[in-house]
């Protein structure tokens, strides 16, 4: 073979041996005779090659050009608009495009509109495009110079635009995803700069891939006051943008959040508890060993807010959690399965590390011992270890083979004494080997070598005991 044909030989772009010749050619007589064929070739295939992405997800706004794989999901309509200075009208037909990374806005222009729209492009398509990526007002858009069908690309990509969690990415738009309700928020106002109310309000949404969370607008807020944790839904014409590091899907007035009956599992992956660290943010898991009353505070601006801590173990560690806001409302006690997803990690009670779980954060409570197998959660910025735990790592510690509990949570020990361990917050009623504290709703027993004093307001930790004493019995 000959310098053009070796260089061709090694070249992965859509072109075919004749246009790249000719291409080489043109480039030699440019260059006034400066550079040889093998030259050419060689700066020819530098041009061809350097604006190829491999995958949608590739591709930003500020590149200048570039070519890729796409197929095409839905066919918008042709419309038209006035050029300044132009008697004729121009045109455009945006075309929705994907691979297996992501999803992208196409707009085709002019003649190349017209044809789209006399049906000369399908839904399916694999087209091979050439453009100019920008941001655009949904998200990623390329303004197309040139596409081409290849019948011979194969695109594994549905037609009706669904994808799962872990395939979003930023810029996407129309985007269709189906998932669980795992926890929502309420409605929340907020004032434009124009003078006008706007209302928001979150949930998070989980599949098998893993969650995200979802930002509703306006009209759309109200939807996440009317979904119940647990609720299969799907959200329909979603986009994606960052928040603070963190992929969102937005649903605006072209979106909804529909209710479907199709079963979705969701398996959460979590860190080790007893690896996490100072003010990393982590998704945890475990059975809830303790759970204290609800406390309610005044803030700084006068209103009135609430907390409610429980402690959570997994097979590495425990851990207490502040729940606050509306997620101290949660029904949620000794023995049950909880998923804390985006807790962040701060100092707590005599220098421990506590979960702060609030505005951010999902509580979800989990039933029939749905868990995860052992793996780290990849997206949550929290600890990493190759003994990263999933929720089955503590399945034993919610029953045994007969149905019965398990000792510790709800049951008494042979020897009288409970084996869970809690933290309670009350007044001191009993000194003395156990302490017994009563926190307005009972009185606990508590086996502890704290120090306290009777009629002290404390919060004490130590080891339950089986046995309760009515607070009447001991005046």
């Amino acid at each position: 073979m000959g310098a053009i044909e070796d260089v061709y030989a090694d070249l992965e772009a859509d072109v075919s041996g004749e246009e790249f010749r000719e291409a080489v050619e043109q480039k030699v007589e440019q260059m006034g005779g400066l550079a040889d064929e093998e030259t050419a070739a060689m700066l020819i295939a530098h041009e061809l090659s350097e604006n190829e992405v491999n995958a949608i997800a590739d591709i930003e706004p500020g590149m200048d050009e570039v070519k890729f794989l796409a197929k095409v999901t839905s066919i918008g309509e042709l419309r038209t608009f006035e050029r300044d200075g132009d008697d004729e009208d121009g045109r455009v037909i945006n075309v929705e495009a994907a691979d297996e990374t992501g999803q992208v806005r196409l707009s085709f222009w002019d003649e190349q509109a017209r044809s789209i729209d006399d049906g000369e492009l399908q839904a399916g398509d694999v087209l091979r495009v050439k453009g100019r990526p920008k941001d655009g007002y949904s998200g990623l858009e390329v303004s197309v110079d040139k596409a081409e069908p290849d019948e011979d690309a194969e695109i594994e990509v549905d037609l009706d635009g669904r994808t799962d969690v872990d395939s979003l990415s930023m810029g996407q738009s129309d985007v269709n995803v189906r998932g669980i309700v795992l926890d929502t928020e309420s409605v929340r106002t907020f004032d434009r700069d124009d003078g006008s109310e706007g209302r928001v309000a979150n949930l998070t949404l989980g599949d098998e891939s893993g969650r995200i969370r979802v930002t509703l607008w306006d009209d759309r807020a109200d939807r996440a006051e009317e979904l119940e944790a647990g609720t299969p839904v799907e959200v329909v014409d979603g986009y994606v943008r960052e928040r603070d590091g963190s992929l969102e899907l937005h649903v605006g007035d072209r979106g909804a959040v529909e209710a479907i009956d199709d079963e979705i599992d969701f398996s959460p992956e979590t860190d080790p508890i007893g690896g996490v660290e100072l003010d990393q943010t982590v998704d945890i898991g475990g059975v809830v060993r303790s759970a204290d009353p609800k406390r309610m505070f005044d803030r700084d601006d006068g209103s009135e807010g609430q907390v409610r801590n429980v402690r959570i173990q997994d097979d590495t560690g425990d851990i207490r959690v502040a729940l606050w806001g509306e997620k101290a409302d949660i029904d949620l006690g000794p023995g049950d399965e909880v998923f804390v997803a985006d807790a962040e990690i701060q100092d707590g009670w005599q220098d421990d590390l506590e979960a702060s779980a609030g505005w951010g954060s999902a509580v979800v409570v989990l039933e029939d011992g749905s868990g995860a197998g052992a793996a780290s959660n990849g997206d949550s910025g929290g600890a990493s270890s190759e003994s990263s735990t999933g929720l089955d790592a503590f399945a034993d510690d919610r029953g045994t083979d007969d149905g019965s509990e398990p000792a510790g949570v709800g049951s008494d020990d042979s020897d009288g004494t409970g084996g869970e361990q809690i933290e309670v917050t009350g007044t001191v009623v009993q000194t003395g080997d156990p302490v017994i504290v009563d926190d307005g709703e009972e009185t606990i027993s508590v086996e502890t070598d704290e120090h306290v004093q009777l009629g002290q307001q404390v919060t004490v930790r130590g080891q339950r005991r089986a046995d309760r004493v009515d607070a009447e019995e001991l005046f």
